[in-house]
């Protein structure tokens, strides 16, 4: 039987570049999707992954890529990872411009991929992984626009479960609590100094390769199996808000 074939896409650090070592490793195929070259040529050269560079943000990141999978050749799956935070700022101290790129890059780069990639699916199957958050399922101070982006986000494949009921097509939720990342902290804060902060006290996190995992886990389950929704939190953390911290139970 061939190899299968997956789409990942925010491929160039975190759980995105783990989910693309963990399904090379395991027998698929992957292009992996995102903006720094550079990073995408290295893992490429680690893994055997095809690669495209492409901003999803961008009308033209999407075209970019429906034009490289047609000429790649059918894809069996579809790991929508692109995403991220951009500050804390409180309901009253919103900034508009980061709740709109918080919008843009999880949701309407989501949906624009996966509307690319979904007619094909249609036909012949496939799955669509979304990497939503536990922001996407609860709130907590500071978070309003992430939490608020993560459930426009999370809407997508609970409507579309609904929408393709009976076809082909396996719609899965995978939602990460506290994931020890190089970057998602840091582009959120600025500094590597209020980066670290988040993650002090906690004996073990979750790290990338907990999530890929369960991407893996997910897409390999027989195609009559749907994981409709996965929350995953390391031990130490009860809720967004309740984290054991150098043993204590402190909030954020």
């Amino acid at each position: 039987m061939s190899k299968r074939t997956a789409v990942v896409t925010g491929a160039s650090s975190g759980i995105g570049r783990a989910t693309v070592c963990q399904l090379t490793a395991s027998g698929w195929n992957v292009i992996a999707v995102a903006r720094r070259e550079n990073r995408l040529k290295d893992l490429s050269a680690e893994t055997g992954c095809a690669y495209l560079v492409a901003d999803l943000t961008e009308e033209s990141g999407i075209s970019a890529v429906a034009d490289y999978v047609s000429e790649y050749g059918p894809v069996d799956a579809l790991v929508n990872n692109a995403g991220g935070a951009f500050g804390v700022d409180s309901i009253a101290e919103a900034v508009d411009e980061r709740w709109q790129k918080m919008f843009n890059l999880n949701v309407m780069a989501t949906l624009r991929v996966t509307k690319a990639l979904l007619p094909a699916m249609r036909k012949r199957g496939g799955s669509i992984v979304f990497i939503t958050s536990t922001a996407a399922h609860d709130t907590y101070p500071g978070g309003g626009g992430y939490v608020a982006a993560k459930h426009a986000e999370r809407m997508i494949p609970l409507t579309m479960r609904q929408e393709l009921v009976g076809e082909p097509v396996r719609i899965m939720e995978i939602a990460p609590g506290m994931v020890h990342t190089e970057e998602f902290s840091l582009n959120r804060l600025g500094t590597q100094e209020k980066a670290d902060a988040v993650y002090a006290g906690v004996d073990q996190p979750l790290v990338a390769e907990d999530i890929a995992e369960a991407v893996t886990w997910c897409l390999n389950l027989p195609d009559h199996v749907n994981i409709d929704s996965m929350i995953i939190r390391p031990v130490e953390q009860g809720t967004n808000t309740l984290t054991r911290r150098m043993g204590t139970t402190q909030t954020p």
